[in-house]
């Protein structure tokens, strides 16, 4: 009895360790289980029991266990405890602040003071700026925000998948009018030989109406996120009508600034802030947190699920990184000529010249900039070296070219940095990437994954339940640069600003 009792609680310890190790809650482990085996998969309350030593699983639950861990049956029943297994935190790359001194220059009055004066003589405009400070407060708190999740859940009730009509009735509970109207795609030239379309696609107008483009009815998955966006506004904001419109291409996205402006106008960081807010309000209600995490995990972490869902790519990609129990993402959104629209980094990976400036070239090992113009709209995965002062990193990404409202190409990327997850299964991460690097090195910074190091990225695509991972195995590796190192010099694009005024005065005016 005391041997059974003994084998239970190392065996239920060794399970604890790598759930948490893996950033999987119990309901997590639950799900895995039953996709494996639903015969055999525990419930929630079972599996509690097991890693607290007060049940002990059969041989047909430690396999499965075992295969979604990718850990050989006998480790289980092992009584010595090895420490690089049990150490729940491996080392992480995530984003880290560093202290900078003398604090005193940092205050609030002299920063007031400075900023704008810097934005000026930069060349930053004020709403470029506020995506920079956004983009530093979603990687600070790893893309997670519980207000806003639960403010979305109060209106759509956790309900997933929600259907157009769904969210035309939430609509019609909230109180809130829909007006449709008829506009164009206009076109702006952002170089001598490149031009976006542009097309307003939806707004706000106090108290309570909602404007939306008649074109977004051949477009539900488009049309589902623009609702649910200013839904958002409705609930966040009480409706006031604070924020800027919603625009799919040209550079409306840097509306109302100008170069060299000599002041920063508190409504650019306003604007910024409520776009992201609604925009994270749209996503958590169109992709409630646990039904869309247990979707994720039933479908590998497939962004072919967007088309079963009726949900943008880019949504779907970009919720990945704020529900999944690895947190070691980023997202990226590239438009040609080679700039980037919307960026996060929880995994800290530079950024390939930044979303301030455009290059007219490129470096096309980034997987993101080198679809832009590739004829081909299937998805790719690629698994990636960066070589950088600070050390080499790993990672795999998985882009796809898709066209936005407007009818602009654009490639938008999800990735991970595998480092981490190597570690957390105890391999040498320097080692294997080490290795993947030699194997590029000197054959025009791509080569042949190794075998020894294809394993164990396989293994690791297992354990992490993203299938892409795997798929990225089967093509050469490649090395990108770090910024700063690029190939090619950069080249700013002066910003003009957009005249939507008349357009959205012109918009009221025929809405039905």
């Amino acid at each position: 009895m005391h041997s059974i009792q003994r084998k239970s609680h190392f065996l239920g310890t060794k399970i604890k360790s790598l759930r948490k190790r893996n950033n999987l809650t119990l309901e997590d482990l639950s799900i895995r289980c039953i996709q494996m085996n639903p015969e055999s998969a525990p419930s929630i309350s079972y599996l509690s029991m097991i890693e607290n030593g007060k049940r002990v699983p059969s041989e047909d639950l430690v396999e499965v266990i075992a295969t979604i861990f990718q850990k050989q049956k006998k480790w289980f029943f092992d009584e010595s405890l090895d420490a690089k297994a049990i150490d729940p935190t491996p080392e992480t790359s995530a984003v880290k602040g560093m202290p900078l001194e003398p604090g005193f220059l940092f205050s609030d009055q002299l920063l007031q003071s400075a900023i704008p004066e810097m934005l000026s003589q930069t060349g930053t405009t004020g709403r470029q700026f506020a995506h920079i400070l956004i983009r530093a407060h979603q990687e600070s708190n790893q893309n997670r925000y519980p207000d806003i999740e639960r403010a979305a859940d109060s209106v759509g009730l956790k309900r997933f998948p929600l259907t157009l009509q769904d969210l035309m009735d939430i609509t019609k509970r909230l109180g809130i009018k829909i007006k449709w109207f008829e506009s164009e795609t206009s076109r702006e030239n952002i170089t001598t030989s490149k031009t976006l379309k542009t097309v307003v696609r939806s707004f706000f107008d106090t108290p309570n109406i909602i404007y939306l483009n008649n074109l977004l009815k051949k477009i539900p998955a488009r049309l589902k996120y623009d609702l649910a966006n200013q839904i958002g506004h409705f609930i966040l904001h009480a409706g006031d009508g604070a924020r800027g419109p919603q625009v799919s291409g040209g550079k409306a996205s840097v509306r109302r600034d100008h170069i060299g402006a000599p002041n920063m106008d508190a409504k650019d960081i306003l604007f910024a802030w409520r776009d992201f807010e609604c925009s994270y309000f749209a996503a958590a209600l169109l992709c409630p947190k646990t039904p869309f995490r247990q979707f994720l995990a039933k479908n590998s972490h497939s962004i072919d699920i967007a088309n079963k869902l009726e949900l943008t790519t880019a949504l779907i990609m970009r919720r990945m990184t704020s529900v999944s129990p690895y947190p070691h993402w980023h997202y990226f959104d590239a438009y040609p000529p080679g700039n980037l629209r919307a960026v996060y980094r929880g995994n800290g990976i530079p950024i390939p010249w930044g979303n301030m400036t455009s290059l007219s070239e490129p470096c096309e090992h980034w997987a993101v900039f080198r679809m832009l113009y590739i004829d081909d709209n299937k998805p790719s995965s690629q698994i990636s070296i960066l070589n950088s002062d600070e050390g080499r990193k790993l990672y795999s990404c998985h882009s796809i070219r898709r066209r936005d409202a407007a009818g602009n190409w654009h490639v938008i990327c999800a990735g991970l940095d595998l480092k981490p997850a190597l570690l957390a299964q105890g391999y040498d991460a320097e080692a294997t990437i080490n290795e993947i690097f030699d194997s590029c090195n000197g054959i025009g910074g791509s080569g042949k994954i190794p075998e020894q190091a294809k394993l164990q990225i396989r293994s690791v695509s297992k354990i992490l339940n993203v299938g892409w991972i795997s798929e990225g195995t089967e093509r050469e590796a490649t090395v990108i640069c770090p910024r700063g190192t690029c190939c090619f010099p950069t080249t700013s694009i002066d910003d003009e600003k957009p005249k939507l005024k008349k357009e959205l005065d012109k918009i009221r005016m025929s809405a039905k």
